[in-house]
């Protein structure tokens, strides 16, 4: 008798192991990207037994097998510091500087993908390779985000001056849609150009001419009834046009709405 109760429990413990597959889950089945290769029989996420995969796309197609979220953790990617800014790409003419930052853990599973690892933003130096100063000789004015203001590098001024600089107040009469759709990181301030609205841009060397006590463009000689034009550094397609309100020692308009002549 009791060897038939053996006999008994060893068939059924068979069977048990028949319809229990021993690759069930995905234990050893991380994979990357869609890999139709990469599949189990077990149960679904979704409460379906049958084929389920263990690649880093069955989130987003939902057959994922049931144990994939702790067998294969989502990593995200993990990325360096932000290098120091370049200098301009040229010299004496409105160019953009660059900066970049690393890898250092690719994504795994299906984890939040790595960002931008490169980002460009308008500039002008007013130097040439040689060292020695330059000037422009454009006739409208090329301004960028005051925050290039401690970017800037003064070192470059031909001789050190106690001149700070001074703001002018402009309204803006037109400018391309160019600038509003601009959605780069340090492209974003072009946003907050708009017609009709009053803005400060903000002359400081090396900007500031020291033999004209003026900036490229900034209308210096004129009353308010002429109509100027600008240029955003950074975008060449986003210009457009304003008319001089008035010059005066500091800037006073909110951030958004404050600018550097460049």
């Amino acid at each position: 008798m009791a060897s038939a109760k053996c006999a008994c429990f060893t068939l059924m413990a068979s069977l048990l192991s028949q319809l229990t597959p021993l690759d069930g889950g995905c234990t050893g089945k991380c994979c990357k990207g869609r890999d139709f290769t990469c599949t189990s029989t077990d149960w679904r996420m979704d409460r379906v037994y049958g084929i389920c995969f263990c690649d880093e796309t069955c989130r987003q197609t939902g057959d994922c097998c049931f144990d994939y979220p702790q067998t294969c953790p989502a990593r995200a990617c993990v990325v360096s510091q932000w290098s120091h800014w370049s200098g301009c790409a040229q010299q004496c003419k409105p160019a953009y500087r660059i900066r970049h930052r690393a890898i250092e853990q690719e994504p795994e599973n299906g984890g939040v993908p790595c960002p931008p690892l490169e980002e460009k933003a308008g500039c002008l130096e007013y130097t040439d390779p040689e060292g020695r100063y330059c000037a422009l000789n454009y006739g409208h004015a090329f301004i960028t985000s005051m925050e290039y203001s401690e970017a800037r590098r003064k070192r470059d001024l031909p001789y050190e001056s106690k001149n700070l600089g001074y703001c002018v107040q402009y309204k803006i009469e037109t400018l391309s849609d160019h600038c509003t759709h601009e959605s780069r990181p340090f492209a974003r301030w072009m946003q907050y150009l708009r017609e009709g609205f009053t803005v400060c841009v903000f002359c400081q060397p090396p900007a500031l001419n020291m033999d004209y006590q003026a900036c490229q463009g900034d209308g210096a000689n004129f009353d308010g009834n002429e109509t100027l034009q600008w240029q955003a550094v950074g975008n060449t397609k986003c210009r457009g046009t304003w008319r001089k309100v008035r010059r005066v020692e500091q800037c006073s308009c909110p951030v958004v709405h404050s600018f550097l002549f460049t």
